[in-house]
């Protein structure tokens, strides 16, 4: 059996709630990486994310740069979205194109956490679509229901609180 090389994959997006498809995201990463090369540490994310790239003010141009100069990124395929054209409509990928690994997706699974939240909202069932640990938990604190939509209307997510120490993620 040929031995494995630790992979470290450092995931982001919303995974709001999180889904199969995000856990999917996992599994092929790993593979693909254990098939190609030797990795360190990436940046694990969907094709859509890449997009998130040429927003304005989501993110430093310097943060970007240093993200896939130094890690790399490990980008899984999503219908809809064309990573190849949004790595070659920017300068800064393409000039770091080495480093960001493309992984196609064969098996489409379009499972969207915006559509869960929605079918939440209204009572609808999503047993197959998140785990059974996450839809335990989603119930156990009464989240993504219309009562709880209406108690967080117009509020907005904080920097992450740890022993009363506001931590920015962005600059950290």
């Amino acid at each position: 059996m040929k031995s494995r090389i630790p992979v470290i994959l450092l995931a982001c997006g919303s995974f709001n709630p999180t889904t199969n498809m995000h856990m999917r995201l996992f599994e092929l990463a790993r593979d693909h990486l254990h098939q190609t090369v030797l990795p360190e540490l990436k940046l694990l994310c969907g094709a859509d994310f890449l997009q998130t790239f040429k927003i304005p003010n989501l993110w430093k141009e310097e943060d970007i740069k240093e993200i896939v100069e130094k890690f790399g990124l490990v980008c899984i395929s999503r219908a809809g979205s064309d990573p190849s054209q949004y790595i070659q409509e920017s300068d800064l990928l393409t000039k770091f194109q080495h480093n960001i690994f493309l992984v196609k997706e064969w098996i489409q699974n379009e499972i969207s956490a915006t559509q869960i939240r929605s079918a939440l909202c209204r009572g609808q069932s999503v047993k197959y679509l998140i785990p059974d640990s996450v839809i335990a938990y989603i119930a156990h604190h009464n989240i993504y229901t219309e009562e709880s939509e209406r108690k967080n209307e117009g509020d907005f997510l904080q920097p992450l609180k740890l022993h009363n120490t506001t931590i920015n993620p962005l600059s950290d």
